[in-house]
């Protein structure tokens, strides 16, 4: 992945859902879950073409390479952030914090004035460090008995 060249920020395009769902599971990946792990993940993680849209995604690349995306869902004035992945070789260079600031801006800007997320516990550091605060736990999706850090981040002008 070139390190060259300004990262842009644009909306989800048709056809991408596939190859934004594969970059979901690297980024899983990244915090050293094992296959079988991931593979319960597989459904959870995995945009279907009709999300792209209805979830708001929004894709950051450089130079044609996808180097993460987030979504932003539901409807004023509360939503989710429902993903925020980070490509490995992208993690810990500012992506995450540009899909984050980006998704925020959005959601101001579309009425918003809270939004929660879960974090995958491995992550829950940046997204302290974004202003969220954790207010409690949500269980998981995929995994049966594993709890999330449920957090929560309002919006001010």
């Amino acid at each position: 992945m070139a390190d060259s060249g300004r990262v842009t920020v644009r909306p989800g395009r048709p056809g991408e859902a596939a190859k934004l769902s594969a970059l979901a599971l690297r980024s899983k990946g990244h915090w050293g879950y094992d296959e079988a792990f991931l593979a319960a993940c597989a459904d959870e993680l995995t945009l279907r073409e009709e999300d792209m849209t209805r979830r708001r995604v929004t894709v950051a690349e450089r130079g044609g390479d996808v180097l993460g995306f987030a979504t932003l869902e539901g409807d004023p004035p509360e939503g989710e952030l429902g993903m925020l992945f980070v490509a490995p070789p992208a993690i810990g260079r500012g992506i995450g914090r540009q899909l984050f600031t980006h998704v925020v801006t959005a959601a101001r800007a579309e009425g918003f004035t809270r939004l929660s997320l879960d974090a995958d516990p491995h992550a829950e550091p940046f997204y302290r460090a974004m202003g969220a605060v954790r207010t409690g736990s949500s269980p998981s999706g995929s995994i049966p008995g594993r709890l999330l850090p449920r957090m929560t981040v309002t919006l001010t002008s």
